[in-house]
Parts: structure tokens; C-alpha cells; sequence
């Protein structure tokens, strides 16, 4: 019985995200992971080019997706989900559920009320509400879900065979890891979180949810093992004390501008992958807060 997945790594350059699909060799079951709806802020023009990617590849290699998993509710790219989901039903008649972990509540409850948006639109954004430490099958392997709290209170990661997907939990070596300025975050959180991490098993792998490679080095990378990460990471290592981290998070988080497309993906995340409702025109809008100068508040 094979005990590793198939893992086929994409990155999403636009946002600089990585998306997977891991797959169980023998049974050709698969899930996706954090996948990407394409969004220009230019024109608020959005297109599925690299979900399409993802699905031409499924196809391709005769998958039967049977979930899709989001590590948290992302606030620099859109979710393909919905799309995924609806393509899949349309395709291939199996329509796999939407997954998330179980505190998403917490985070629609909080932008919902900042953005206006109607409980009713949120009501079965997502399929399956995943409890800490959930197992499941994908074929013949195993998955669970293990609590990644911190960058934002809803965010878990997913483990099958000697792998973990981790979202924005941990990064890469040279850059560290994710922010915990966002509502409900906390650097403290994250400490333990990625402290987690860090006691599996040193030859496991650990795929991130975003890569930003710096000037001259070559391009993006998917993942590294927990031993690298343990000795290298520039954030937190082995010996790394809370105290150390959360001051060093905190000073951090606090020079950091906000995500790019953080207003557009927060709207369309909660609710799912799905879009706004069509006003009574016909259009579907996205609030987008203004900064005002004082002279014309």
C-alpha cells in the first residue's frame, strides 16, 4: 500500500501563492489546496486561469477530486473554490465539498459586520466545518487536520503521509513567517503553532501557502523539511523562546503595509469563493474603503 501521496505543486505568480493537489497514487482519489481565482484590481476584471490549470491537470491524470481545503480565509488572493467545485459537478457529476476549519465562523462574524455584508449570503459558504485534529481518508492514505492559529484564528493545516501543508503558518527559511496583525490574530498563537510544526518528524516536508523569492535567487520553492526549517528559519528555530518571537512578530507586523488585494479577498473568502449578490441593476460590487484626508472627512 503506497504511503505517500502524489503532490503537484503550483505556483500562482500574480499572488505569489502555491497551490496543491495531492493525490493517493493507487485510487486516484485527490484534494485540492488553496486554490487561486485570478483578480485584476485595474479593471476588478476576475478570471480562473490558474484554477483552469489545476483542473486541465486533473483531467489529464484522471483524479477524482474529493474535497477542496482552504487553510484559512486568505486576504491577498481570491478563492477558486466555488469555481472549482461548480466545474467539477459540471464535468465530472461529483461535486466535492468546500472545507475549511471550524473557527471560520469567528472570521466571517468579524468582516461580515465591516463590510456589510448579509448573514444570508454566508449561510453554507462552506461544505464541511473541520474539527481540530480531524481525520479523514483521501483512498488509502490518511489526512488530518492540525489547528494553526495565529496569523488568523481560523487557519489549520493539513497532514498526508510525511507532509504538511501549512499555509500561512510558517514560510520558507529566508523569510520566516506570516503576520499576526490581522483581527483576531496572534503572534503568540503562531508561536505555538509553528512550534507544532517544528516537533514532527525532521525529514517531513512542510509545503507553504506563499513564496517571495528574494533578487538572485532562483525561482519560487514549495518546501523544505522540518530539520531545515528548524536550523535555519530566520524567524524561529528550535531554541527560539515566545518571547523572542512574539517581539520580533510585533515589530514587524507593525511596518508592514497592508495585502494588496486584502478588501477584494476577504469578501469573496468568507463567503466561500462565491461572489457578492447582484444588486438590483444587475451588478455584483465589492466594498472598498476609502482613505480620506482630513480636509475631506
Amino acid at each position: 500500500m503506497a504511503t505517500e501521496p502524489e503532490i503537484h505543486s503550483y505556483f500562482d505568480a500574480g499572488t505569489s501563492t502555491w497551490q496543491y493537489i495531492v493525490a493517493d497514487r493507487e485510487t486516484r482519489d485527490a484534494v485540492i489546496i488553496d486554490p487561486v481565482l485570478n483578480f485584476d484590481p485595474v479593471t476588478a476584471g476576475v478570471s480562473t486561469t490558474s484554477a483552469d490549470e489545476l483542473l486541465a491537470h486533473i483531467a489529464q491524470s484522471g483524479y477524482n477530486v474529493q474535497r477542496i481545503l482552504e487553510t484559512h480565509a486568505h486576504a491577498d488572493h481570491l478563492t477558486a473554490a466555488g469555481y472549482l467545485q461548480r466545474e467539477l459537478l459540471n464535468r465530472s457529476g461529483s461535486r466535492p465539498p468546500v472545507c475549511i476549519g471550524k473557527r471560520i465562523s469567528e472570521v466571517q462574524s468579524t468582516f461580515a459586520g465591516r463590510y456589510g455584508i448579509d448573514a444570508q449570503e454566508l449561510t453554507g459558504a462552506f461544505d464541511k466545518l473541520l474539527e481540530d485534529d480531524e481525520r479523514f481518508s483521501l483512498g488509502n492514505l490518511s489526512c488530518t487536520v492540525i489547528p494553526l492559529p495565529g496569523h488568523t484564528p481560523d487557519h489549520v493545516g493539513y497532514i498526508i503521509g510525511g507532509n504538511a501543508f501549512t499555509g500561512d503558518s510558517i514560510f520558507n527559511p529566508y523569510l520566516g513567517t506570516a503576520r499576526a496583525d490581522f483581527p483576531g490574530g496572534s503572534a503568540s498563537s503562531l508561536y505555538r503553532s509553528v512550534k507544532t510544526l517544528l516537533s514532527l518528524p525532521p525529514d517531513y516536508r512542510l509545503y507553504v501557502g506563499h513564496d517571495y523569492p528574494p533578487d538572485g535567487k532562483q525561482g519560487p520553492v514549495a518546501f523544505t523539511t522540518v530539520a531545515e526549517q528548524n536550523s535555519t528559519n530566520k524567524h524561529i528555530k528550535h531554541d527560539t523562546t515566545e518571547e523572542e518571537f512574539t517581539k520580533l512578530r510585533r515589530d514587524r507586523d507593525s511596518a508592514l503595509s497592508e495585502p494588496k488585494l486584502l478588501h477584494q479577498a476577504l469578501q469573496v473568502n468568507i463567503r466561500g469563493g462565491r461572489m457578492p449578490e447582484r444588486s438590483q441593476a444587475g451588478y455584483r460590487f465589492l466594498q472598498i474603503p476609502l482613505r480620506l484626508p482630513l480636509s475631506l472627512q
